[in-house]
């Protein structure tokens, strides 16, 4: 295939210090990074809905970003054989796009939402929490940590850009939100990502900033929504949670329209006759030949092709992805038991918390060593309070569900655990 004009140096230039070449282009040098990454294997025991391990066929965060990319190449190669404003030798990189997907959960905690709430909760006076901002502290700083320290993996701009979902620093919103913000030490991030063009002022009013995203980022938020608005309802299915009974109670306080009407009913018939797994399937496929591309004009347009274009979704594919995202929050994520799988979580991560801060934050002489000899080191480097909570925080985001379980019952489990477990 041609050299693909749609992107240049500008793009192209790496986070950090540089990298070194060879066969691969830039973006695939990304893709490969994020995939040997010990961060993004740790996905693979991470919850996405139910508990990992819980259930052997069920998605975990790695399954899910597995989906996710599938879904974003596809919706390249649609858009791509869509013809005009792309050609053979200007189009939107498929790499580019899997790699922004593959790594788009890289920092969300152990116990899905029900962790990143926590630690939003424990966070909120030290400058939040997010699994977005979370992602890219580990792009930039932190995915190849180990006892010799941290280190980023020096990802190309367009990378950056194509994981930010949320622009808008922590302290520029009027009260200190929950979620949908970057940290303020990542203000030189975003200011490199634009390459230090001032910011329009209406961008900076409400969620406009965070609404402003590079195409490649548009697309990975779409095959997102596709994957998990779908694949929630088929895992809930699967696992007992919605059945034909709790579907239809749940849609006689619901206001239905004609078109919810129509996924109410195939949703139901495909339940009855299970054929869940095909009749989802051939939904994401609707879902990604519902885009198409549109030229627009920002103060970013000049810089990049990836600002020319918005990703447009077809309003009915957009509302039908809403329909069964609502039906999963309601049904699923407000049943009893994910709900007493949250209160675990916040029990377990502010236990942990509590420990490690006490250890390692406001200890005076005797400490008891809980952490690995390069994490307690990082948190001994920070010099204010703040500094040592986001050490720590750092450090809870990063371990799967497992680690966290074991971690909480060695120490405050009298049953668990031998000297060799401990060692």
């Amino acid at each position: 295939m041609p050299q693909n004009r749609f992107y240049n140096a500008f793009d192209l230039q790496e986070w950090g210090s540089s990298r070194k070449t060879d066969y691969r282009s830039p973006f695939q040098i990304d893709r490969d990074r994020i995939i040997h990454a010990h961060a993004f294997r740790k996905l693979q025991s991470k919850t996405q809905v139910f508990l990992s391990g819980e259930y052997d066929f069920y998605r975990t965060r790695l399954t899910h970003s597995m989906e996710v990319a599938q879904i974003g190449r596809s919706i390249c190669a649609f858009l791509l054989s869509r013809g005009g404003p792309l050609a053979d030798d200007f189009y939107i990189d498929a790499d580019l796009v899997e790699a922004s997907c593959l790594s788009h959960d890289l920092g969300h905690p152990p116990f899905g939402h029900s962790g990143e709430r926590t630690l939003q909760e424990l966070m909120k006076r030290r400058g939040g929490f997010e699994g977005n901002a979370q992602t890219l502290y580990l792009l930039c700083e932190s995915i190849y940590q180990n006892e010799s320290g941290v280190k980023g993996m020096q990802p190309t701009r367009a990378l950056l850009d194509g994981v930010l979902k949320y622009k808008k620093l922590y302290t520029e919103f009027a009260t200190p939100p929950l979620s949908h913000f970057i940290y303020d030490s990542q203000a030189p991030v975003r200011t490199w990502v634009f390459d230090g063009l001032k910011i329009p002022g209406p961008l900076m009013e409400g969620e406009a900033l965070n609404d402003f995203k590079s195409v490649e980022c548009q697309i990975m938020d779409w095959a997102d929504d596709a994957a998990y608005s779908l694949n929630d309802i088929v895992d809930g299915v699967r696992a007992g949670f919605l059945t034909v009974e709790r579907v239809e109670r749940w849609a006689d306080g619901e206001t239905i329209g004609a078109a919810e009407q129509r996924h109410l009913d195939t949703l139901i018939e495909a339940i009855k006759r299970d054929k869940l797994e095909n009749t989802f399937s051939r939904k994401i496929g609707t879902f990604i030949q519902a885009c198409h591309l549109r030229v627009r004009d920002n103060f970013m347009a000049e810089k990049t092709n990836r600002y020319k274009f918005d990703l447009v979704i077809e309003p009915t594919a957009r509302s039908e992805a809403d329909f069964f995202k609502k039906m999963a929050n309601d049904i699923i994520f407000e049943s009893p038991q994910l709900e007493q799988l949250e209160h675990k979580a916040r029990v377990i991560i502010m236990a942990l918390y509590n420990a490690i801060w006490s250890n390692y934050a406001e200890r005076n002489e005797r400490v008891i060593r809980i952490l690995p000899p390069h994490v307690s080191r990082l948190i001994e480097a920070e010099k204010t309070q703040d500094g040592k909570a986001r050490r720590i925080c750092d450090f809870l985001s990063g371990q799967t569900d497992g680690m966290v379980v074991r971690t909480y019952r060695q120490l405050f489990d009298a049953e668990f655990g031998s000297f060799r477990d401990l060692s």
